[in-house]
């Protein structure tokens, strides 16, 4: 059985997850809106993944036999001045994740819960790989500047992102 307190964590957690996923759904709509139509599949199928994470979270809760508590999800930003600040905005928040994973993962050894410290450590190391996947993409942009061929060719490239479920689902 998991304790109640980390069983709160993980839920907040999965809470968070389908924020994350509400926030770059709605980063898409504003990048296909601006005719950034890649840079727009790239944030979608960002958002699925982060359905898929709340989700797995959730079910972790339910193997472990506690009842997820579900909160409101606040509306993410709509409008943004350009596609920079967007990238900006995704480090920003890849890092609050981060440290919101890293909590629960102390939290998990502190009560000596380790089938949860085995569970979030997938998460600690996805976190890695978003904040540079994030980071090196915010990077360009800013090399970009307002460059619209090297922008149109960045719009290129994470328009060939395709969903790959994480967990093999």
């Amino acid at each position: 059985m998991i304790s109640e307190k980390l069983s709160g964590a993980l839920s907040d957690q999965a809470n968070a997850e389908f924020y994350s996923a509400y926030l770059y759904l709605a980063m898409s709509a504003y990048a296909d809106n601006a005719e950034f139509k890649g840079i727009a599949n790239w944030l979608y199928v960002q958002a699925l993944e982060e359905q898929v994470h709340g989700t797995h979270i959730i079910k972790h809760l339910l193997e472990r036999g506690a009842s997820p508590v579900f909160a409101d999800i606040k509306a993410p930003q709509a409008s943004y001045g350009n596609i920079a600040e967007i990238f900006d905005k995704i480090v920003a928040h890849e890092k609050h994740v981060t440290g919101l994973i890293n909590k629960i993962a102390d939290l998990a050894l502190e009560e000596k819960d380790h089938a949860t410290y085995n569970f979030i450590l997938s998460y600690v190391s996805e976190q890695i790989e978003e904040e540079a996947s994030a980071g090196e993409i915010a990077a360009r942009v800013r090399l970009i500047k307002d460059r619209p061929d090297q922008l149109y060719h960045l719009d290129s490239v994470l328009g060939a992102r395709q969903f790959k479920d994480p967990f093999g689902g």
